[in-house]
């Protein structure tokens, strides 16, 4: 059975054209809100299916919690179930799980993905990376072997990318670039990544999750957000995540690709909690 990523989102998620500094705002953006703390369901269903990857149904479901502050760090738990049923052969069950900690100033990342088929012993992912500049990742991997990597590129972390996505977004700009960690594969991953954003929107989503009264107010924007191995850009892309991104952070209106098929994601639930700011 193909291996499903786990969604990167903010998370999702998640520098800002032709290489602007991390962690500065495009020029002329608007000041978005603060991330939300949130909790959010997604049901999954077969969106598309077709080549010799593909299958005849899937149907599955995510569920994703972001707490935390810029003064605290962000915390993110993740869980998507999935199961697949081929045209020919026995249905596979997949449970993926994840767990990561990001400093508020995007320089600590701690990680724990464990991964399951069906009944088989789970795969586990652990590890940590930290930047030691700004122009220099390093990743320790305990899980599932002792590894260390360094990376002399300007790489984001999924909520620091996310951010940055934002940003862009609110001032107009339609492409993104960058190199993002989120700990994924062996823990040692890192991904080029090119997002392509739409025109902001603004009328009401006819998602069930996305009725809450603080979202209606909101600005969001259609992304497109492509992930390519480390340094081949110039091949197809590992996979494609789609999603209506909201200024305040939350994500709806998935859509994850896989090449031989894609699953829809419906959000169907969504829990806002305040934003937390940072004490002066």
């Amino acid at each position: 059975m193909r291996r499903l990523h786990y969604l990167p989102f903010a998370g999702l998620l998640l520098a800002a054209l032709n290489a602007a500094p991390v962690g500065a705002e495009p020029k002329g953006a608007d000041q978005p809100p603060p991330l939300a703390p949130h909790r959010a369901v997604y049901e999954l269903t077969l969106s598309r299916s077709g080549g010799v990857g593909g299958v005849a149904n899937a149907r599955g479901r995510i569920a994703f919690e972001f707490t935390g502050s810029a003064c605290d760090g962000y915390v993110q738990n993740f869980r998507q179930i999935t199961e697949l049923n081929p045209a020919e052969g026995d249905s596979k069950v997949s449970d993926m799980r994840s767990a990561t900690f990001e400093s508020g100033d995007a320089r600590q990342f701690r990680f724990k993905i464990e991964t399951k088929t069906d009944n088989a012993r789970s795969e586990d992912v652990d590890g940590r990376a930290q930047k030691s500049t700004q122009t220099q990742l390093a990743i320790d991997v305990a899980k599932p072997r002792p590894a260390h990597r360094d990376v002399p590129e300007t790489v984001l972390f999924p909520t620091e990318h996310v951010r940055h996505l934002i940003a862009a977004a609110a001032a107009g700009e339609q492409i993104v670039e960058t190199k993002v960690f989120d700990g994924s594969g062996d823990g040692q991953k890192v991904f080029d990544s090119m997002a392509v954003i739409g025109k902001a929107r603004t009328e009401p989503s006819t998602e069930k999750g996305a009725q809450s009264a603080a979202l209606k107010a909101l600005r969001r924007w259609p992304v497109t957000l492509s992930y390519f191995d480390f340094g081949k850009k110039d091949h197809s892309p590992a996979y494609v995540l789609g999603f209506d991104l909201y200024e305040n952070g939350v994500s709806g209106a998935l859509v994850l690709d896989y090449g031989d098929f894609a699953l829809k994601g419906e959000m169907t639930e969504l829990t806002l909690s305040p934003a937390q700011n940072c004490g002066k």
